[in-house]
């Protein structure tokens, strides 16, 4: 890694070997829990760890964020 720019030779924005549905769908299954369950145990439910679970998590509100802040710019 080059210390003058840490993002220099890391891997950023690779396809996910997991499809779209799959994440979405464990996605749904760790909010379904209702807060009753953190990451990891619905993480090894679906063969994951928690901190992709939690990336995915974590994009998926990004993406449903995204058109919001559209609508409220064309509300102005």
């Amino acid at each position: 890694m080059d210390l003058a720019d840490p993002r220099k030779g890391v891997l950023v924005g690779r396809k996910s070997p997991y499809p779209a549905e799959f994440r979405n769908d464990a996605v749904a299954l760790y909010r379904a829990a209702g807060g009753k369950r953190t990451y990891a145990p619905v993480a090894a439910d679906v063969g994951v760890t928690g901190e992709t679970l939690r990336s995915w998590v974590r994009q998926a509100d990004e993406q449903a964020e995204q058109p919001r802040q559209a609508a409220r710019r064309g509300q102005g």
